[in-house]
């Protein structure tokens, strides 16, 4: 692809793609996985245990030839992945509905389309919001219904986006009763991209960041924030199931600095952050319980 003047959305105008199924068998190995990079209890030991929210993310992966990755990583040309020039790309947030969870050892099936797609003016630019929704189904039911939120915007960086934490500034206020501490480096970014199919070189590649992206360092994945806020619900709320969810990524985290997920619960559900020295409120979640 080569940059253009052109506005972004005339590029998706007549861009519809049709929607796509894939099957997942669901082993028990990814989960297990994650348990191990999150150092958490194997949460399904057992084929037919729940998984834990949005740990789906895990599954129906895709692995396409090396020669059909672009030079950001990504997939070059993907049913979902809107025909803009330079194309770069980050998860905005999304919204979850869970009927039943989903269970380890359970063939499942995936229906997944595209929503919608809006254009909007952003500080760096014109972006372009993509929503594909995703339904997964187990035993001829439909137990999840997904959507997410993916910005797009075209050419290089434009100067930096977001800086590490300071050392000077004081660590965030717990305010809620629920608080877990992590330091993502680069061996949790590692694996968390390997579990997840993820090639995109903002995760592990420091030159490209700077000198492409326009970010100061290795980038946090924007879903791996997601489930450590989720983290707080699993390992307080081991009675109350989440019906549904709703998650915003609002600013990067970068390797190295000291992640806070907080929470503050409350009689129907929960309300969650993930903050650093540097923001309070890098991404925030809300959960409802069922």
């Amino acid at each position: 692809m080569t940059s253009s003047s052109a506005p972004l959305e005339s590029y998706v105008e007549s861009w519809r793609p049709a929607p796509t199924t894939q099957k997942d068998p669901m082993a028990p190995g990814p989960a297990a996985a994650l348990s191990a990079l999150l150092d958490q209890p194997e949460p399904t030991a057992a084929t037919g245990g729940p998984l834990p929210p949005l740990w789906h993310w895990l599954y129906f992966l895709s692995w396409p030839a090396q020669s059909e990755l672009g030079p950001d990583g990504h997939v070059r040309d993907g049913t979902f992945l809107p025909p803009v020039p330079d194309r770069r790309r980050m998860v905005a947030g999304g919204r979850c509905r869970i009927t039943a969870p989903l269970r380890v050892g359970v063939p499942a099936e995936r229906v997944s389309s595209l929503a919608s797609v809006v254009p909007r003016a952003g500080r760096s630019g014109a972006l372009l919001f993509v929503t594909t929704r995703h339904e997964i189904r187990q035993s001829g039911r439909t137990c999840l219904v997904e959507e997410q939120d993916i910005v797009y915007r075209s050419g290089t960086g434009t100067g930096p986006r977001g800086t590490p934490a300071a050392d000077s500034v004081p660590l965030p206020d717990a305010e809620g009763s629920w608080a877990r501490r992590t330091l993502p480096d680069e061996r949790l970014l590692f694996r968390f991209s390997a579990l997840t199919a993820n090639a995109h070189r903002i995760h592990y590649d420091a030159p490209y960041c700077r000198d492409v992206e326009g970010y100061p360092g290795l980038v946090v994945h924007g879903p791996l924030l997601t489930l450590l806020m989720l983290e707080l619900v699993r390992a307080q709320e081991t009675g109350r199931r989440v019906h549904s969810l709703a998650y915003r990524l609002r600013q990067p985290v970068f390797a190295g600095e000291e992640v806070w997920a907080i929470g503050a619960p409350g009689d129907e559900g929960a309300r969650l952050r993930i903050a650093t020295r540097s923001q309070a409120h890098h991404a925030t979640a809300e959960v409802a319980f069922g």
